[in-house]
């Protein structure tokens, strides 16, 4: 079967994959555990119950992770996000499935081989999610090619950034031309694109280029604006019979505010006291390393500009300038690469958390210093303190040390606009997958070689 052939049925042939995975992975556990729990080799009310857990548990976990997205991820991410929500769904239909277990002749041996028989389950798991990311990553770019791109932006800046992110998907995208929105015979040059990028062009002549990209059917990508996010969060609404979108200004409801807070509670309490091992060795080693202060404390801004004194773990040498990370950056300590590395620094925010200065999900805290410059660049930047200040959020799950302050600042709107409680919980089981990436914290770094160059149209070429 040729390629062309293959792409009428490619839906078709995904849901397969992925049925068929999924019921692979099932298949495993079940097996695995019932090696040891009989109930599961038969029909019965064990077995029923047990495959409804699974199903509806695993379902939950997959759209907080994510799903089995061939050609939209690279395979690593795929592969943390389905190895976690495996490993989820495995524990809790296991736990299930004890608290229903009540005939075994020795319950403390049953319980050590049960929990052996579920690490096997989950490494089979993970094998196969493996081989079939791979595989199935491999498949999806057999079938398909590089499209065929260009981007459409107003600086050698901006170009570099976007192709920044571009290069990382070079079997999804190639690069043929780089455009100046000004150009005046843009849409004439777009005609033989398979996708356009646009990225930092004023939103007024953004709109001219993505209607021709509709007409022409072509794939287009943008970074948004305020109103983008705006329009992205409003509801359809028929006034009469006149269509129009509904755009309310939202703030957090008195239930979701009570819920929030108590959650912040709970959850700081527990983790604190999970982790108190972990702040006795850290402050130890801290202490030993030079003998300064075992915290950092520093200003920082949280809903409507209240200052509040923000506490870390001090990874840095005493009285040096303070200003953003860069590599290989000097001031940091030795134990301090560590915290920074495996995100232990952040513990002493738990202490913010239990005050209500923070949040566990929400914007994080900037410098003030950065606060000040950042709005003065993008006033639309003081929309971040319509919420508290968070330990975590979509910025730091999304995004890494290195992301532009706009783009931060548009993923922390996309939050607040589209707010619910579940999103908060969706939020904390993905910071797990934060401690995974390697390149969550990347400092900044100078210009990569500029592979591509951006030629601006002269004054004298423009309509003026």
């Amino acid at each position: 079967m040729n390629k062309t052939k293959l792409r009428r049925f490619e839906t078709i042939l995904w849901m397969v994959i992925k049925t068929i995975l999924y019921l692979c992975l099932m298949a495993i556990f079940i097996l695995l555990l019932g090696r040891t729990n009989f109930a599961l080799t038969q029909l019965s009310r064990t077995l029923g119950i047990t495959l409804s857990t699974y199903v509806i548990v695993g379902l939950l976990f997959l759209s907080i992770y994510g799903k089995y997205d061939i050609g939209r991820r690279k395979s690593k991410p795929i592969i943390y996000s389905l190895a976690l929500a495996v490993l989820c769904t495995d524990v809790i239909s296991y736990l299930q499935l004890m608290i229903m277990n009540t005939v075994t002749p020795s319950i403390y041996a049953f319980r050590l081989r049960s929990i052996g028989e579920l690490v096997l389950a989950f490494l089979l798991q993970l094998i196969l999610i493996i081989l079939a990311v791979y595989a199935g990553n491999a498949l999806f770019f057999k079938i398909h090619q590089p499209e065929k791109c260009c981007v459409v932006t107003s600086s050698q800046e901006n170009l570099n950034e976007i192709v920044r992110g571009i290069r990382k998907y070079r079997k999804q995208y190639e690069i043929v031309e780089v455009f100046d929105y000004r150009d005046k015979m843009l849409l004439r040059k777009l005609k033989d694109m398979d996708t356009v990028f646009i990225y930092n062009i004023p939103i007024h002549l953004r709109s001219e280029v993505v209607s021709y990209c509709y007409r022409t059917r072509k794939n287009v990508y943008f970074n948004p604006e305020i109103e983008d996010i705006m329009e992205f969060s409003s509801e359809y609404y028929l006034l009469d019979d006149i269509s129009l979108l509904n755009y309310n200004v939202k703030g957090l409801t008195m239930e979701q505010r009570i819920i929030k807070r108590c959650m912040d509670i709970a959850l700081s309490l527990i983790v604190g006291l999970i982790t108190a091992p972990v702040w006795i060795i850290s402050s130890i080693v801290i202490k030993a390393y030079d003998g300064g202060p075992v915290l950092f404390k520093q200003n920082r801004a949280t809903i409507n500009g209240k200052i509040f004194r923000v506490y870390k773990f001090r990874t840095m040498q005493e009285n040096v300038e303070n200003h953003s990370v860069t590599e290989d950056d000097n001031r940091i300590t030795k134990p301090g690469k560590f915290l920074r590395k495996a995100r232990i620094d952040e513990l002493p925010q738990l202490l913010n958390i239990l005050k209500g200065d923070m949040s566990f999900v929400g914007p994080r805290p900037e410098m003030l210093e950065n606060v000040y410059t950042y709005t003065e660049e993008l006033p639309e930047f003081k929309y971040r303190l319509r919420v508290k200040a968070g330990l975590t959020g979509y910025a730091q799950v999304a995004g890494k040390y290195n992301t532009t302050p706009k783009d931060k600042l548009m993923m922390d709107m996309m939050y607040i606009e589209n707010y619910s409680i579940f999103r908060d919980v969706q939020l904390l089981f993905q910071t797990v997958i934060v401690l995974l990436k390697s390149d969550s914290t990347e400092a900044f770094s100078g210009d990569d070689a500029k592979e591509y160059i951006f030629r601006g149209i002269e004054e004298k070429e423009l309509d003026i």
